[in-house]
């Protein structure tokens, strides 16, 4: 299976973020925390450099927190401010606050030494689709001002919200980069619904999930699905389309309907905390 998704919209929202990057003083990054390295933008390295920098590993509710707090300090080693964050639950929200100001604390010197007080940070939201920008605007501004959806590419223009009177944040679409070089990264991509499901096959997809957490994770389907253990993908389908009663006309198995109901299993976090890369392979 090949993995590719850019739409035309991606290279004006990349223009864009080319052209807003001068207004701000801060990028901070969403990652998804279950796989950290292969939800980095590349481009997005180029676009922010000389700025201040935060990675926030979001959805760490969904990932092992042991390999949560590798990836942490793997960021924190490369030279960037790394943070666990659950943007749905708003607690968590108030450690992203100080890290923003300690990010910022060498601009506001600055400021102030020039006698320019009271101006806020103006940080840049970054991620790719569905990494939960949105949301995580949404629970840091504590109000819905952010459009969200469990769908890549609800956020289609900028906009700047004001948090209060240190921080003023950048909204921006969520953009994928136009060519995977290795696409085992488009397949985990997949797997965390960053590209499209209509352009994918979700059979083939499911088929390599489970391949994963066989490998990484085993007994884990076996328990959520009361199936019996096999070492083949297509089985295991077939199995969960009979346990979750999956059927076509006829009581025909639909192993399409079972592909898309463990893809969002997965997804939610319904077949547990699951972690699909480690620093170690970098």
């Amino acid at each position: 299976m090949h993995f590719q998704w850019y739409p035309g919209h991606m290279t004006k929202a990349k223009r864009m973020m080319q052209e807003n990057m001068k207004l701000i003083d801060l990028v901070i990054e969403l990652v998804d925390a279950r796989i950290p390295e292969s939800s980095r933008n590349p481009d997005i390295d180029e676009l922010g450099k000389n700025k201040a920098r935060v990675i926030l590993l979001n959805k760490a509710d969904l990932a092992e927190e042991r390999w949560n707090n590798a990836w942490a300090e793997y960021f924190q080693e490369k030279g960037y401010l790394a943070v666990k964050v659950n943007s749905r639950k708003s607690g968590t929200m108030k450690s992203v606050q100080g890290v923003i100001q300690e990010a910022c604390k060498e601009k506001m010197e600055r400021d102030r030494k020039r006698g320019i007080l009271n101006r806020p940070v103006r940080a840049m939201v970054v991620g790719i689709p569905n990494v939960g920008k949105s949301t995580f605007i949404n629970s840091l501004a504590g109000k819905a001002c952010a459009k969200t959806g469990n769908k890549p590419g609800v956020t289609k223009g900028k906009q700047w919200i004001r948090l209060n009177k240190q921080v003023e944040l950048l909204d921006t679409p969520g953009i994928l980069w136009p060519k995977f070089e290795d696409q085992q990264v488009g397949l985990r991509l997949a797997f965390i619904g960053s590209i499209k499901d209509e352009i994918l096959n979700t059979e083939e997809l499911a088929a390599e999930l489970i391949c994963h957490l066989n490998r990484d994770y085993p007994g884990v389907l076996e328990e959520k699905y009361q199936i019996a253990p096999d070492s083949d993908p297509y089985v295991i389908l077939r199995e969960i389309a009979e346990s979750r009663h999956c059927l076509l006309r006829g009581n025909e198995l639909d192993t399409e309907k079972a592909a898309i109901l463990m893809l969002d299993d997965f997804r939610n976090g319904r077949l547990g905390r699951l972690t699909l890369e480690y620093p170690q392979e970098m």
